[in-house]
């Protein structure tokens, strides 16, 4: 019964295979239409003219002011606030004087080199009459160099 079977199904299935070429190729070329004219119509509408530019406004010349410097402290304190700047530079820079650089690792002596260029900065701050800068970066100055000298 199995046997009967398996030829059953097995000439079920050979039996698709039965023709061995499939028609695909037509037997006569295919006709294609030819393009259609192509007519164009000439343009006979003109570009508009160029617009104008608009004119530039005229302009004021104001006359810039000279850099006047701009003083923050007034001129009384002035020669006070110079001598506490100066006296926090004194300190850094004595603190700093103390410090052994070779004995530094690298990155105390870059905190080291820094107190040094704060010092030099609030130098140029104070010749230039910058109060606020010099105060700033001696006070900078200042607590490195405690910090470097408390190790």
């Amino acid at each position: 019964m199995k046997v009967l079977y398996s030829m059953l199904l097995v000439s079920a299935l050979a039996s698709g295979c039965v023709r061995a070429r499939a028609n695909t190729t037509p037997d006569a070329p295919l006709d294609v239409p030819e393009p259609p004219p192509r007519e164009v119509a000439p343009n006979d509408v003109e570009p508009p003219p160029p617009v104008p530019l608009v004119a530039e406004p005229a302009r004021s010349e104001l006359p810039r002011p000279s850099a006047p410097r701009v003083q923050t402290t007034p001129a009384t304190a002035e020669a006070e606030v110079e001598r506490g700047i100066r006296a926090s530079l004194t300190r850094a820079t004595a603190e700093l004087s103390r410090i052994d650089y070779r004995a530094l690792n690298p990155d105390a002596r870059t905190q080291y080199d820094t107190a040094k260029r704060f010092i030099r900065q609030a130098d140029d701050a104070i010749r230039s009459k910058n109060l606020v800068f010099a105060k700033s970066f001696a006070d900078k100055a200042a607590t490195i160099a405690a910090q470097l000298g408390g190790r």
